[in-house]
């Protein structure tokens, strides 16, 4: 269940929030407040909330520095801003921080509704977002979209990584390959792409990998096998130092955020 959480030091515009928006969900959100920014950034120490409705004048942290708090997080919320003051530095820092909506007070009952519905579909399209980058490497990217400058000897040897990945192959397999000397094939490549043969390769495996454990159901092991890796041992290792996390926490993430957006 996704979580509202309402920040404000007004005990009346902060129950008239809640209670607004819980005739509005009918039990499909879950809605929490906090009476301070402080409070606030100690609640979700603890928790997550998918949506963060906030008033700007606030004691020890108004609500302009409360976003740019949460923007330093891994997983930022998206934010409604509260202001009883119409006043333009305010509403032009919130934008510049990436804030939804700029509510006025009195708020009025329709338009709050609906700066959150705009806020979650925002936040679908961010986790959509944030989904697609964790699934391409960006450095592949832009190797891939900058091929056509390449070289022939680059273009081949990229060629012949991706017909043979499922093989221990080595940059020297591909210098063989290609009737060039190693190191000064190791020098053009890097040259060309931006990147090490032994970083392309490995990154490779892994996109592989994550291709892999994203559309199949493929075991540990089978998609080791299928990414290049002798060992599965070493293909976790490999993994969770370029993504974070071990290949199995990868295939859950990706699968709790498809049903999030769902």
């Amino acid at each position: 269940m996704k979580t509202i959480l309402i920040v404000d030091d007004e005990p009346r515009t902060r129950d008239g929030v809640r209670k607004v928006l819980e005739a509005w969900s009918a039990g499909r959100y879950r809605i929490t407040t906090q009476s301070s920014a402080v409070e606030a950034l100690e609640w979700l120490d603890g928790n997550e909330a998918n949506l963060v409705i906030t008033d700007i004048r606030m004691p020890e942290i108004n609500g302009l520095e409360l976003v740019e708090k949460l923007r330093g997080r891994q997983h930022p919320p998206v934010v409604i801003v509260i202001s009883g003051h119409p006043q333009f530095d305010y509403a032009h820092k919130a934008l510049q921080f990436g804030v939804i909506e700029y509510l006025l007070k009195p708020l009025d009952k329709k338009k709050l509704v609906g700066a959150v519905e705009l806020a979650f579909r925002k936040e679908e399209e961010l986790n959509r977002i944030e989904r697609m980058e964790r699934l391409v490497d960006t450095k592949l990217l832009e190797t891939s979209e900058q091929e056509t400058q390449y070289g022939a000897p680059v273009k081949e040897a990229i060629q012949y990584v991706d017909e043979h990945l499922d093989e221990p192959v080595t940059m020297r397999d591909v210098a063989d390959y290609l009737h060039m000397n190693a190191s000064y094939f190791s020098v053009l490549f890097k040259e060309q792409t931006g990147l090490t043969f032994s970083d392309y390769l490995t990154r490779r495996r892994v996109q592989r990998a994550k291709e892999l454990l994203t559309s199949t159901r493929l075991s540990i092991n089978e998609i080791a096998e299928k990414a290049g890796y002798q060992t599965a041992k070493y293909f976790v290792k490999v993994f969770r130092s370029h993504e974070g996390v071990s290949p199995g926490q990868y295939r859950k993430g990706v699968a709790h955020a498809e049903e999030t957006i769902q």
